[in-house]
């Protein structure tokens, strides 16, 4: 089977990838997975509770095996957490089992869209915009390195997305 039965969206948060991702799929008639609302839905705890009681290492060891058991799903596109391209084994699931895509937007675009969001736990910070920045200045390469086709969501409509990313895949 064609490794572009599996579609993988990566970048940081407020990239689009949940918006986008539910888009591709309803178009390409394929299920669709959001892996940071899975692990809420398997654990029954919020993203920010598992922070809050287990750290952001125990969060990555969940979301490692969930990412590992998700990318061998066909007919799927899976939505990443943020983060999830920290872990050297993810990078080579998402690298190899799929057809990644980079979904990017500029430091501003991101602030704006994540701006009312009390739930992600790596912006409970004083000064968002810095916190931000390292966090997209860190992951960029690594969204990179695992990507075959990479995509500003702030320029393109999310019609225009979908389509480049289904032209992409044929």
């Amino acid at each position: 089977m064609s490794q572009h039965t599996r579609i993988f969206l990566v970048g940081p948060m407020g990239a689009g990838k949940t918006t986008i991702g539910r888009r591709l799929a309803k178009s390409l008639k394929r299920r669709f997975i959001d892996c940071d609302q899975e692990l809420e839905r398997r654990t029954g705890a919020t993203i920010s509770l598992i922070f809050d009681i287990e750290g952001e290492a125990g969060f990555r060891q969940r979301e490692k095996r969930l990412i590992d058991e998700l990318t061998q799903v066909n007919d799927v596109v899976l939505a990443t957490g943020g983060g999830a391209v920290l872990d050297p084994d993810n990078r080579k699931s998402l690298s190899t089992r799929g057809f990644t895509v980079f979904l990017h937007a500029g430091l501003d675009e991101l602030l704006a869209r994540t701006r009312n969001d009390v739930n992600r736990p790596l912006l409970k910070t004083e000064d968002r915009a810095t916190r931000l920045q390292g966090i997209v200045a860190e992951r960029e390469p690594l969204y990179r390195e695992v990507s075959r086709l990479t995509i500003d969501t702030s320029a393109h409509s999310i019609g225009d997305i979908v389509n480049r990313i289904r032209e992409a895949i044929v």
